[in-house]
């Protein structure tokens, strides 16, 4: 937004709403803006956020980002005229799913068995489960399902894929666990557990491996339509923008101690290696 001229505390005020993951208090923290009456929402972190921003107004303009197809969902009718008051960014987590998952299986080639974390609760997360089993057939893996929805039920998840034989562990994209990570990396650690991740933060917390989106350049991409609206152009007027950049980033200190050699052909695709 400061490229596009717009400056907090100089020429504009952001009102910040954060539910922490917990997606129920979503639609009384949009209400709330539009009682303020702000001039923009931008309902970050995925489809609860904007499904949330869009039952509360059909006249604040709304920019959204997610990772599934916005016009499938319902979102929006159209990429290119999404009409009405939203627009946002998309991004590729479901297509990026099998790739993800291929990186896990060159860090952890042994581990035929995987489980995949999932929150049932994150209309964003149950649709990447078939994306995940179709590439787990291609590599010659099985795939364990196991929910968590809850700090208990992540630890409860971990017991169960242990006792299920799972060797490798994918934690499906969403900001619930993204605020667990903490958690989700001690308990990999402590069952000594290969996982890999959607997002840098994870990998730079300790986690061994992440793969997905450029969160910078996509929320990057939010701020631009922000500021664009704010200038006067009409939300159903902007096409939905697709993020393209992607991150592999690894953790050699994570890798060590879980006794893994990183393949020469992975390090040399990596994008950021953590020592």
């Amino acid at each position: 937004m400061k490229e596009q001229g717009f400056e907090e505390g100089r020429n504009v005020a952001i009102e910040y709403r954060w539910a922490h993951g917990h997606f129920e208090q979503l639609p009384a923290l949009a209400a709330e803006l539009v009682r303020l009456r702000v001039d923009t929402i931008a309902a970050t972190g995925g489809l609860p956020s904007a499904f949330a921003a869009k039952a509360a107004t059909t006249s604040i303009p709304i920019v959204f980002n997610s990772g599934s197809d916005p016009v499938q969902v319902g979102i929006v009718p159209s990429f290119n005229h999404p009409g009405g008051n939203v627009t946002g960014v998309s991004w590729f987590c479901i297509e990026s799913s099998a790739k993800r998952l291929s990186v896990l299986h060159d860090l952890a080639p042994a581990a035929t068995v995987v489980a995949l974390l999932i929150n049932p609760k994150d209309p964003e997360l149950p649709p990447q489960i078939p994306g995940v089993q179709e590439a787990a057939r291609a590599l010659g893996l099985r795939v364990i399902v196991v929910n968590a929805a809850s700090p208990s039920e992540i630890d409860a998840a971990y017991a169960t894929l242990v006792q299920e034989g799972a060797r490798a562990v994918f934690v499906a994209s969403g900001p619930f666990f993204i605020n667990q990570r903490s958690q989700l990396i001690a308990l990999a650690a402590r069952h000594a557990i290969p996982c890999i991740y959607g997002d840098r933060e994870y990998a730079a917390a300790g986690g061994l491996a992440s793969y997905g989106n450029n969160l910078e350049d996509a929320y990057r991409r939010n701020g631009v339509y922000v500021a664009r609206i704010l200038k006067g152009d009409k939300p159903g007027d902007l096409p939905i923008d697709r993020s393209v950049k992607f991150d592999l980033v690894v953790n050699l200190k994570t890798a060590k101690a879980l006794g893994l050699n990183i393949p020469p052909t992975l390090l040399a695709i990596t994008d950021e290696v953590i020592e």
